[in-house]
């Protein structure tokens, strides 16, 4: 493809706020609403949440800099912003795990968004107490037919947006869902502290306890901070390819650390004095894992009276945050398919829609039809999130480190920084970049592995 045309013609969002709200909903997603509450319950509550916090303002900070400066330095998506560096094969391989990441992840994280799309419909239907029945979400997911459907209706929303275009779809769905989803957190979080017993679970989750400290709690946040904030899906360098050079990027940085911790503070509310309210804090139910959501939460709301009108609410919301987790996903790999292979926006988005039918509905059927099949012992949509998560994106997240570190240099990061205004952090970055990043990054993928494996328990 030709360079100079692919620079000149590429799109852009409209502004500061545009940009914010967009990286904001990719990074706003599943991850804060059913990833982050679950963690928090299972690994101590208020200790979880303190190790977290000091993750993101400093490691978490480091890499979203590094990826959003990259991009906005060479107006290309992850493949073309390492090969702007070299064109030998460690820099193809680094842009290319970073790239390859989203295609990977939209597929089955589209699954779970039609899982939400089901709820929300059946709460639409006053199905509330069905919907608390022990049994009701293993059935779902064992009837193929019903969870395909659902699975294309999400991923037909999410292709209309993208064909609609950076600034006409991405940045206006953004503008619309992220104002009403917080909305709609701040609602829900303030229905749940307010139920009877709810108070125990407040305590938990908002002041930590040395007591629940362990090893994984750290290894579990540095995941998490990952998943949360977009760290190493491409994301951000795509979403920072389309800022302009009057954006403060650290401002900017520090707006969306705060927004997408806001959200998970909101999530922990929502969710852990809920089932504190239901079931008086047993361990049992706070470590529900990744099942917390679709099945403690609506016997929670049918416990609590008011079960229908609170299950719209809670799935709308997860909704909204599963939609702008998607699009910011599926316009990664769209920007990298437009960026490589000369395609039209339109040709990316039709491709990428035929990977999500095929990757999404193995993932889709892993739990009926096609779950004979098991890879390492886990499911099609399991093997799908460990491989992303805790393999592909610390070998992602390592290959900007050693870019910056040995080929760019921090000059040049500064530089950019520099651009638009102050590089406040400075010292911060070049300590973590240098020092600490590549360290944190290699324990999440040594434990992570070691976990599948046996060797360790997390």
């Amino acid at each position: 493809m030709n360079e100079e045309h692919s620079s000149a013609s590429r799109s852009s969002f409209s502004g500061k706020i545009g940009y914010v709200l967009a990286v904001a909903g990719s990074a706003v997603g599943l991850g804060n609403i059913w990833r982050f509450p679950y963690l928090a319950a299972k690994y101590g509550g208020g200790m979880f949440l303190l190790v977290y916090l000091i993750l993101m303002l400093t490691f978490g900070y480091t890499l979203i800099v590094s990826e959003t400066a990259l991009g906005r330095m060479t107006k290309k998506s992850p493949v073309g912003a390492f090969g702007a560096f070299g064109k030998s094969m460690p820099f193809k391989l680094g842009g290319w795990v970073n790239a390859i990441i989203p295609v990977l992840i939209v597929p089955y994280y589209s699954v779970i968004g039609g899982w939400v799309t089901k709820y929300l419909f059946e709460y639409l239907r006053g199905s509330a107490s069905a919907l608390a029945e022990d049994s009701y979400f293993t059935s779902f997911i064992s009837d193929g037919v019903s969870v395909e459907i659902w699975f294309l209706v999400f991923i037909i929303a999410v292709i209309l947006v993208i064909l609609a275009g950076v600034e006409s779809g991405v940045e206006r769905i953004s503008k619309i869902m992220m104002p009403v989803l917080v909305v709609l957190a701040v609602f829900v979080a303030g229905y749940s502290v307010t139920r009877p017993g709810a108070l125990a679970g407040v305590k938990y989750f908002l002041i930590p306890n040395f007591k629940n400290f362990s090893w994984m709690t750290v290894v579990a946040a540095m995941g998490q901070m990952f998943y949360s904030l977009s760290i190493a899906m491409g994301i951000l360098y795509t979403y920072g390819s389309y800022i302009k050079k009057d954006v403060d990027i650290e401002q900017s940085t520090t707006q969306i650390e705060w927004f997408d911790t806001g959200i998970a503070l909101l999530a922990g509310l929502m969710i852990i004095p809920a089932v504190f309210a239901f079931s008086g804090g047993d361990p049992a139910m706070l470590n529900a894992g990744p099942s917390l959501m679709f099945i403690t939460i609506p016997k929670v709301f049918a416990s609590m009276g008011l079960g229908t009108p609170a299950g719209i609410m809670f799935f709308l919301l997860v909704l909204f945050a599963a939609l702008t987790s998607s699009i910011s996903l599926a316009e990664t790999s769209v920007s990298t398919f437009v960026d490589q292979f000369g395609w039209s926006r339109k040709k990316a988005s039709f491709i990428l829609f035929v990977i999500m039918i095929v990757l999404g509905s193995a993932s889709a059927l892993g739990f009926s039809s096609l779950d004979f099949v098991t890879i390492l012992g886990m499911s099609i949509l399991d093997f799908f999130d460990f491989l992303t998560n805790s393999v592909m994106m610390p070998i992602a997240a390592l290959a900007t480190c050693i870019l910056i570190i040995r080929v760019v240099g921090f000059h040049r990061i500064a530089e950019e920084m520099e651009v638009s205004s102050r590089f406040r952090r400075k010292k911060l970055y070049c300590f973590f970049m240098k020092y600490l990043a590549p360290v944190c990054i290699a324990i999440i993928l040594i434990s992570s592995i070691a976990n599948v494996f046996g060797i360790i328990s997390m």
